[in-house]
């Protein structure tokens, strides 16, 4: 079976060099860059590589425009993506085809580099509405193509969570998402992290979003949207009480969080019934053929 690997990037030179380290001593069938609007060299350093078979460049900064934009280009039975700012770890490629041999998706685990030692993720899944959603990191996962073409690849409405959108589909069209412990990708963690600044808006905008496209008018849809707020608000609570944050910005994520939650809730109904197919997917992989630039294919 034949892999292309997808890497969509904006200015990450310095972590792609060493992405494309790692790939290339893989030896997939074929990478494929797509940089987003970078102003680092990205893309005078992609073009000197011969290990790169097409770099696309696309104006806007939204990853899975990116991704959409490499499965434009891609050839192989197998389609991969992977985040700049991992790498593979070695076996990688071959555990991915063993993998896709046997299930229609291939994940794996992400290996972060800490001073005290290697921390790991494992899977996880949820069951909505009687659905198993088995999610993925979207930095590290394999489709057969048949697969990722029958939910029209990644929904381009979305800036953050189209990994998790992308499993809800699946998952909808009984797709299996197989996990193996062997493709693994590593990243490093700086030692002191900071506080976890987040665009809440965009996160339950996100949220709510591909909850009401794939569930429609229901009750687990703002069921879980307040669970996730609930938690939040919490813990930001905590955090103003440590003096970590003022007590003004927890009133305003409150705010981020009600905007965010309705315009998606809006939105994802208007989408749901703008594609009522089983891809549920609107702004999908089919829907433009605008997204690069400028293209520069060495195959």
């Amino acid at each position: 079976m034949d892999i292309s690997v997808v890497v969509p990037t904006l200015n990450d030179r310095d972590e792609l060099r060493r992405c494309l380290d790692a790939l290339a001593a893989e030896a997939p069938t074929e990478i494929i860059v797509v940089n987003g609007p970078s102003t680092d060299g990205t893309s005078g350093m992609v073009r000197e590589r011969e290990d790169v078979a097409v770099l696309v460049e696309i104006d806007e900064r939204n990853a899975n425009v990116a991704r959409n934009a490499g499965l434009d280009r891609s050839r192989g039975d197998a389609v991969a993506f992977v985040n700049p700012g991992l790498t593979v770890e070695e076996g990688w490629r071959e555990a991915a085809l063993e993998t896709l041999a046997e299930a229609d998706v291939a994940t794996g685990p992400t290996h972060e580099e800490l001073r005290a030692g290697v921390a790991t993720d494992t899977v996880e899944s949820r069951t909505i509405r009687g659905r198993s959603i088995t999610y993925f990191n979207g930095g590290n996962v394999a489709f057969d193509r048949a697969v990722i073409e029958a939910i029209d690849g990644f929904d381009e409405y979305l800036d953050t969570g189209g990994a998790r959108d992308a499993a809800h589909r699946l998952a909808g069209q009984d797709f299996g998402i197989a996990w193996s412990s062997e493709m693994c990708v590593s990243r490093e963690t700086a030692a002191d992290g900071g506080l976890d600044e987040r665009d809440w808006t965009s996160r339950y905008r996100s949220l709510s979003y591909r909850l009401a496209k794939n569930y429609g008018f229901h009750p687990t849809v703002g069921f879980r949207t307040v669970r996730h707020a609930m938690g939040d608000a919490y813990r930001a609570l905590r955090d103003v009480a440590s003096g970590e944050a003022k007590p003004t910005s927890w009133f305003g994520n409150g705010r981020s969080v009600l905007v965010g939650s309705v315009g998606g809730y809006a939105d994802g109904l208007r989408a749901r019934y703008t594609d009522r197919s089983p891809k549920r997917n609107p702004n999908g992989w089919s829907d433009r053929a605008d997204r690069a630039v400028a293209v520069y294919d060495n195959r």
